[in-house]
């Protein structure tokens, strides 16, 4: 155990996926030496910046992160992805197949993707994930990206995990505003509208106006920032840069005003 703790601060990545592994198990001697990893690794744990990513299947999620983490990694950030995969409730399995979807994130050096199966908890995140975060940071991880279920209104439990809440939306999907409630609008940090390349731009840039107006009904923020909207195109990498500025002026923002520790 000791040598397992001692890999993972050395960034050994083969190490991290196995003590998550052990922070997952059900077995009552793993958790207690999974226990001990942690306690070890909180000593350890840098102040990384959080990223909560959720949307509505078929948002295309995992194609955005793949090219969002893959921008990060060439500013010179270490980049941990943990995706939550939906548990089936008649097999209880997991596809857990964002790996693959994630091709060219998986592909870098300084990047780590672990699937999890939510285990049919609700709130989009599964009961470790606030453990495996530890982890990641202990391992040098300064960035690190939760992917949730993606299970609409109810997916909140993320924002008290994550620095900052990015909601994806999709165009032309219906009633825009009915496609995830206010529950879950009121306190995302930025609405991103995905897939807005070819035939869709005209209907992406009219929905994210509608967002706009449609945030403007919703209560002030406690810590003062005024969320923003924006549209992207994870396909033609469109966007992207934008959406790390406003991740980076929140930051900066938060740190001014002590809402954030240094």
């Amino acid at each position: 155990m000791k040598d397992l703790t001692q890999k993972i601060i050395n960034g050994d990545i083969s190490a991290l996926s196995k003590a998550i592994t052990l922070i997952e198990s059900s077995l009552v001697k793993e958790k207690n030496e999974a226990q001990k990893i942690i306690t070890k690794c909180l000593k350890k744990s840098n102040k990384s910046i959080k990223i909560g990513i959720t949307g509505i299947p078929g948002v295309g999620k995992s194609t955005f992160i793949d090219k969002f983490g893959t921008e990060l990694i060439k500013k010179g950030k270490k980049v941990a992805v943990l995706a939550i995969d939906p548990t089936s409730s008649i097999s209880k399995g997991s596809i857990l197949g964002d790996k693959t979807r994630m091709s060219m994130l998986a592909a870098e050096n300084n990047a780590f993707i672990r699937p999890s199966p939510n285990s049919e908890t609700l709130g989009g995140v599964t009961r470790k994930t606030r453990e495996n975060i530890i982890l990641c940071e202990a391992a040098g991880f300064d960035v690190i990206l939760i992917e949730t279920v993606g299970v609409g209104q109810s997916e909140t439990t993320v924002n008290t995990l994550v620095d900052f809440f990015l909601l994806l939306m999709l165009a032309g999907a219906g009633d825009e505003l009915q496609g995830i409630k206010r529950g879950i609008m009121e306190i995302a940090d930025s609405l991103v509208i995905t897939k807005a390349d070819g035939d869709n731009i005209k209907n992406a840039k009219k929905a994210a106006a509608e967002y706009k107006r449609a945030l403007h009904l919703f209560p002030l923020m406690e810590n003062g920032w005024i969320p923003q909207v924006r549209t992207c195109s994870a396909l033609e990498n469109k966007g992207i840069t934008q959406i790390l500025e406003i991740i980076n002026q929140f930051n900066s923002q938060m740190l001014s005003n002590k809402w954030k520790k240094k």
